[in-house]
């Protein structure tokens, strides 16, 4: 079961079950509220990104897995990602070789993201990336 936890104006929160539906849900769920939120520019690049994460968590754990959606007041137009899980060990950027299947999810947040990192939290983890707002490039 999916547990939505929080739809404010500014965030919006879910736990999903460790299990192969997540990936799916999780990336339906970040795009409905980035629509609500009219962030529409965003959501494609958020998806895959959220999408990501979230697999890379199940490859892993067995507990429910969170993601977060943040509007950052500082910064109109910006989002702020987290997916959470109850691993300690961060996800390790790495590199792959063309025929290689997996490897590519942190490297693809690092690259595509404005800002990103890794926070510990009790046992687990929390991997969060920042937006741009729509029409302004990574890194400015």
């Amino acid at each position: 079961m999916v547990g939505l936890i929080d739809t404010e104006s500014t965030c919006a929160e879910w736990s999903f079950p460790a299990d192969p539906t997540a990936v799916r849900t999780a990336r339906l769920r970040v795009r409905q509220q980035l629509h609500d939120w009219g962030l529409e520019g965003l959501a494609d690049l958020a998806e895959l990104l959220v999408s990501e994460l979230v697999t890379n968590s199940l490859c892993y754990a067995s507990a429910p897995i969170g993601v977060r959606l943040m509007r950052p007041a500082t910064v109109p137009g910006a989002l702020l990602v987290e997916v959470s899980d109850p691993l300690p060990d961060p996800p390790c950027e790495r590199s792959a070789d063309p025929g290689d299947e997996h490897g590519r999810g942190i490297q693809l947040v690092a690259r595509a993201s404005r800002r990103w990192g890794i926070r510990q939290a009790g046992t687990g983890k929390t991997v969060w990336f920042e937006l741009a707002p729509p029409g302004q490039k990574t890194g400015e």
